[in-house]
């Protein structure tokens, strides 16, 4: 949930070691500590995160909402460790996440980390399960054991009639259900998405929404999604905005 009072109240939680360590303190999966982000656009830094403090609980579900250009994306970018923070502190697991070297940080993101986001990004020239493999491939996996995971990923999100596909071959919303087969195939603790529905129709829109909570519940997966899809986020069990750099819960 998204911290309402400043960390000097919290003492009698011993401030010196509660984020060192997040797993044996509670059951936060992400924790952030006076986060600020800025970026300079035409000579000027504008300022999009201000010090924001928040913890998400093992397996919540959380809409990141509110009209474009607040810091939604870049508020998933850093709990997804795409981008560091200019100042603060995140831990993820009970491992501080930032204190990590880039390629310790990708191998831990590959690890820890499921992305979906509203453009597929899925690679043309190959096949539903050859894409949905491509994580596990990363990580180290056998090829054999990458496809049996990949196959046993999309039979589960309604694609086993689809498996040697290319993605030219798919619907729209078959190639968002290929991404989010991807995206969990390490069976990640965090999964995050940005628009996951904004390219698709109602109907497949419902589908997936149905679908992220299904495997929320199934993988207990704690979920942060940005989304302008006020349906999706009243599946969420909270929801959030940003205000002046600060999150406010909605």
């Amino acid at each position: 949930m998204v911290d309402k009072k400043a960390d000097t109240k919290n003492d009698d939680k011993k401030p010196d070691s509660s984020l060192k360590s997040v797993s044996s303190v509670s059951e936060d999966m992400i924790t952030g500590e006076n986060i600020f982000k800025s970026y300079r656009n035409n000579g000027t830094d504008i300022e999009i995160l201000k010090g924001v403090n928040f913890s998400i609980k093992l397996g919540e579900t959380i809409a990141v909402v509110g009209a474009s250009g607040i810091g939604k994306s870049t508020f998933l970018q850093i709990i997804g460790t795409l981008d560091r923070p200019d100042m603060g502190t995140l831990m993820i697991s009970g491992e501080n996440v930032f204190q990590l070297k880039d390629e310790s940080l990708a191998s831990f993101r590959n690890s820890n980390i499921g992305f979906v986001f509203q453009f597929h990004y899925l690679l043309p020239e190959f096949s539903a399960i050859e894409n949905t493999m491509m994580p596990a491939l990363i990580n180290g996996q056998k090829r054999h054991d990458a496809s049996e995971s990949a196959e046993s990923i999309l039979v589960r999100v309604g694609l086993k009639e689809r498996l040697s596909h290319r993605v030219s071959e798919l619907s729209g919303g078959e190639q968002q259900r290929v991404a989010l087969a991807r995206a969990i195939i390490l069976r990640p603790p965090v999964l995050l998405a940005d628009e996951p529905t904004g390219n698709l129709d109602k109907k497949n829109s419902e589908q997936v929404h149905e679908l992220l909570m299904e495997l929320n519940s199934e993988l207990s997966m704690t979920m942060v999604v940005v989304t302008h899809n006020m349906d999706l986020a009243a599946y969420m069990s909270r929801s959030i905005t940003i205000v002046d750099g600060q999150l406010i819960e909605t």
